[in-house]
Order: C-alpha cells, then sequence, then structure tokens
C-alpha cells in the first residue's frame, strides 16, 4: 500500500479536482497524464485501497473524487491508470471508475450497462 502521506495527498488533491467542470477535468488529467507508463493491475488496485484507507468520502459513494485520487495516486509512481466516467439509464446513474486494459479495477458493481463518456486513457502505444 501507499504511505498515508501520499494517499492522503491524492484525495486532496482530488477532492479540488473534482470541483472543475467536466470538460477542465478531463483537459487536466489529459495533461497529468503524459508522459507516463501504464499501470498493472495490481498496482491500481493497491493505490485503490489506499485512498479508499485515509479518505472516508473516496470509501463511501465519491467515486469521482476516489477515481482521480486512484489516478492521481499512480501518477506520483509514474504511471496511469485510465480514468472513466460514464453513465446507465436503467436506472438513471452516473459512475466513476479506474481501468487497466479495459478491466474496471475492484469496483463492486457490473459496469457493463455504463456508458463512457469521458476517459483518460494512454495512447495504444504508451500500453506494455
Amino acid at each position: 500500500m501507499a504511505p498515508p502521506a501520499r494517499a492522503r495527498c491524492a484525495a486532496g488533491a482530488a477532492r479540488l479536482l473534482v470541483r472543475l467542470p467536466p470538460a477542465r477535468l478531463h483537459r487536466v488529467l489529459g495533461v497529468i497524464s503524459r508522459g507516463a507508463r501504464p499501470a498493472a493491475y495490481a498496482d491500481v488496485a493497491r493505490a485503490r485501497r489506499s485512498v479508499v484507507s485515509v479518505s472516508t468520502r473516496c470509501a463511501g459513494l465519491g467515486c469521482l473524487q476516489r477515481s482521480v485520487a486512484t489516478a492521481l495516486l499512480c501518477r506520483s509512481k509514474g504511471r496511469w491508470a485510465d480514468w472513466c466516467t460514464g453513465f446507465r439509464t436503467q436506472p438513471f446513474g452516473a459512475h466513476a471508475w479506474v481501468e487497466v486494459d479495459g478491466r474496471p479495477v475492484d469496483e463492486p458493481g457490473e459496469l457493463s450497462a455504463f456508458r463512457t463518456v469521458l476517459a483518460v486513457r494512454l495512447p495504444e502505444g504508451g500500453r506494455a
């Protein structure tokens, strides 16, 4: 697991970033992701557990903050987990999550009903 201080910093930065309008958040995360290498599933799962352990919002219903914090924590180690947001229509719901190779990381429910609207992914050439 990441050191608690690093995870707290990621959660705090995410709390500020999620206040941005969606298009601006997307652009900012795109800039932050530049030059990163792909993150491995196990590393992203560890980062996710770390931010959940230091932030009650990330541990609860704060999926946007949790996903951004996870991506930021991975980036602090030179890696990037694909960051995604989307919605479903039946029943309506919105969600944010991180993925590795198209596979959601440690998401409790099925995400196949969600249509991805915004995503910050590494270019295919950046994949291992």
